[in-house]
């Protein structure tokens, strides 16, 4: 993969010193911020919504990539759209009409994507290709940060990427292919070499900082290993 893109998850990060965390991870090399919507509803956790998506925004110029975990979804886009959101992605299972929702998105001007939960199929995008800019697999059951990886997301990843490639040789759109749980300097070599682009890290680099409280030795040890 010639393009790894890392972006470190704010549900690990200090949240009393958030605009500080997510400017000392642009300046170690990030290539998104992941925000982690959950309700405690879709699923067993409440985190954060659009006031803190607006609130870190004028601290950080790389995309802000937000995973909605919440049920319903169409409400909330408009929100985070308005909020500064880049990219934003939600589960088939928590929206009523699929592809009413990915339009929804990409009219507020933002990239849409799916996100499937290890027990979810791959059948769901078969319809949807050319609505989607990332597809997001979890490669942990959502709800919580410093899961384990599990490792039956390997041939799934691999399966996704033969499904982009086929797409984009038949004239569709570049889609990315980001994985989220459980992803460290140990597995991420694996993780790319499945077909992943976009790799997801909370813990692996909000738990590593330098002694100045930057990230730069984390985040490029994430790539070395990659690579």
């Amino acid at each position: 993969m010639s393009t790894l893109r890392i972006a470190p998850s704010i549900l690990s990060a200090d949240f009393a010193r958030l605009g500080e965390e997510v400017r000392a991870i642009e300046a170690a090399g990030a290539d998104l911020v992941h925000f982690d919507v959950m309700d405690n509803h879709y699923v067993p956790n409440l985190t954060i919504g659009p006031l803190v998506c607006e609130a870190i925004r004028p601290h950080v110029q790389i995309p802000i990539d937000v995973h909605l975990m919440v049920e319903p979804v169409d409400s909330l886009i408009p929100l985070f759209a308005k909020a500064g959101a880049n990219i934003i992605t939600f589960h088939p299972e928590a929206s009523r009409h699929v592809d009413r929702t990915l339009s929804l998105i990409r009219e507020h001007g933002c990239k849409a994507g799916l996100v499937l939960n290890p027990a979810t199929p791959l059948d769901v995008l078969a319809h949807v290709m050319d609505k989607l800019d990332m597809i997001l697999l979890m490669s942990v059951n959502p709800g919580f940060g410093g899961q384990k990886f599990i490792d039956s997301t390997l041939p799934k990843l691999r399966q996704t990427r033969q499904l982009i490639d086929k797409h984009k040789a038949e004239g569709g759109q570049d889609i990315w292919l980001e994985v989220d749980g459980g992803v460290k300097t140990d597995n991420i070599q694996k993780i790319v070499a499945a077909g992943a682009d976009t790799c997801v890290a909370g813990s692996a680099v909000f738990g590593a900082p330098d002694a100045d409280g930057g990230y730069h030795t984390i985040m490029k040890a994430l790539r070395q290993a990659a690579a």
